[in-house]
């Protein structure tokens, strides 16, 4: 990761905005040495920039001396050109990751906002098998107490029936005789 995704969105404002500032300095200075230049090539260009025999070697001295600012000058314009480029390129890298981070959270806005949804389907989802299990149990539980009650009423008529002796019947009186052991 290099050291601008690093920073966050603020701090790549700032940055941004102290570049800018830089910017505005630069822009201010550049103009400040062209006027200064324009001035010097103007005040050059009345002179007669050739030496002739007729300028005294003071003035001579001092066409030198400028045309040495002359060349300062130019050297510093063109080192500040090169600066702006180079704050120019990283303005616009800069704006280019302020760009990619805010659609990034915008994204991640988004994404955090559709949550909720999407773990409510994925916990319904998942709650589908666990209630289908559910039921079923349910089911069988019924047909278990259903058997249960059906096995509990069976050995209730079952123990009623073995409490009561089951003895012989014997016939009524009168409608046979009883049989006699030995007469």
């Amino acid at each position: 990761m290099t050291q601008i995704e690093s920073l966050t969105i603020p701090e790549l404002q700032a940055e941004v905005a102290h570049l800018r500032e830089e910017l505005t300095l630069r822009d201010q200075l550049v103009q400040q040495l062209s006027q200064e230049l324009f001035r010097l090539v103007k005040g050059n260009a009345s002179a007669n920039l050739a030496p002739t025999p007729d300028l005294s070697e003071r003035q001579q001295a001092e066409m030198r001396a400028l045309r040495e600012q002359l060349r300062g000058v130019e050297q510093q314009v063109g080192f500040y050109q090169e600066q702006l480029a180079t704050k120019d390129g990283e303005i616009y890298q800069l704006r280019q990751s302020v760009q990619e981070l805010t659609d990034r959270s915008r994204m991640l806005e988004q994404v955090v906002q559709e949550l909720p949804q999407v773990y409510k389907e994925k916990f319904e989802q998942r709650l589908v098998p666990l209630k289908e299990k559910i039921a079923m149990i349910q089911r069988e539980n019924r047909q278990l107490h259903a058997e249960l009650q059906s096995v509990s009423y069976r050995l209730a008529v079952r123990s009623r029936r073995t409490s009561h002796l089951d003895l012989p019947s014997f016939p009524r009186l009168g409608a046979s005789p009883i049989p006699s052991f030995g007469s």
